[in-house]
């Protein structure tokens, strides 16, 4: 059986205001095996901070059972938080000191002795290519150079299980891919990733599970191929050579369109949920009629289709950050 990194059932939480309670986690299920990226998704207001929050031990649910990292999450907070790292979405890098102090500050904060916290520091600054860097004040450094600093401080404790929240926010494309690798590298390397993020390109490629959050309720969740097929649009596109195979595709399958933006008016789209079992189906059909296509593509929604049609939401990737505490 998998080991689990977290795993919670029944999680509540509720806020008090002007105009009463306001329901933020309305019993909520998480499972997340160790060394697996899970992506939690959801719009502005949907909770995913305040999930963040109390399997972090920031703040204390009114409701649920959680285990994080093999503990009970409300007995053994303490222990908790030592197998735990964070790394929010505003960095909590000291801009004045350089990135070895940085560090090696990190390395005091965890009470390591001072030569294997010196030994730590130098492996964090070789690993993240920071070496050249490491004595330069981490004003000095760029936004995707101060995110992999940040990373490296919360992996001087050698946290079983990371929360990111946001990582690549504000880089450019090649500091985002950069941080997408490393992330990869440390899931290789046996850490359980619980990410956040505003960008569904970043959970599309990186998560093995993703959790679609609204209104404090899981709504959807899957691997990213399992919520694209959840949502009408899906299609695969076979391509003939000939306009009498095309034709007679269609009637094999009696179903189907030519698609419009072929000039030669050779490529069929099909209605398909780009599962194994239907794409099986169809082959078999038209094997049967005595007819093979000469390319065949299968095309799903992605996750903005998917996150607008099952929240009612358009996506964007600069959203603010989430109101919900």
């Amino acid at each position: 059986m998998t080991n689990l990194a977290i795993q919670a059932e029944g999680l509540r939480k509720s806020y008090r205001d002007k105009t009463g309670e306001k329901v933020v986690l309305d019993g909520i299920d998480l499972t997340v095996p160790e060394a697996t990226i899970f992506s939690l998704l959801g719009p502005n207001g949907a909770g995913k901070t305040t999930t963040v929050q109390i399997l972090s031990t920031l703040i204390r649910a009114d409701a649920g059972q959680v285990q994080v990292a093999g503990y009970d999450l409300n007995q053994r907070p303490d222990d908790v938080r030592g197998a735990i790292g964070v790394t929010g979405q505003y960095s909590a890098v000291d801009k004045l000191l350089t990135g070895e102090e940085n560090l090696l500050l990190m390395a005091d904060l965890k009470h390591l002795p001072r030569k294997e916290g010196r030994r730590k520091a130098a492996e964090l600054l070789e690993r993240f290519d920071l070496v050249e860097a490491a004595r330069k004040p981490a004003s000095t450094y760029s936004g995707g150079m101060q995110r992999r600093l940040d990373l490296a401080m919360t992996l001087v404790g050698d946290p079983r299980l990371i929360f990111l929240d946001e990582p690549s926010t504000g880089l450019d494309p090649r500091s985002r891919r950069a941080m997408w690798g490393i992330v990869r590298e440390l899931v290789a390397d046996g850490v359980t990733i619980f990410l956040t993020t505003q960008y569904l390109e970043e959970a599309d490629e990186l998560a093995d599970h993703i959790a679609l959050l609204d209104h404090g309720q899981l709504i959807a969740e899957g691997t990213a191929d399992d919520l694209k097929r959840l949502i009408p649009g899906g299609h695969v596109s076979l391509r003939f050579t000939d306009d009498d195979t095309l034709k007679g595709a269609l009637t094999a399958l009696g179903q189907g369109f030519i698609d419009p933006s072929d000039d030669d008016r050779l490529t069929l789209q099909v209605p398909s949920d780009g599962g194994v079992a239907s794409l099986r189906d169809l082959l078999t059909r038209l094997d049967a009629a005595g007819i093979e296509p000469a390319d065949l593509s299968v095309h799903t929604p992605d996750l903005d289709d998917v996150f607008l049609t099952l929240t009612g939401q358009p996506h964007h990737d600069e959203q603010k950050q989430e109101t919900a505490r």
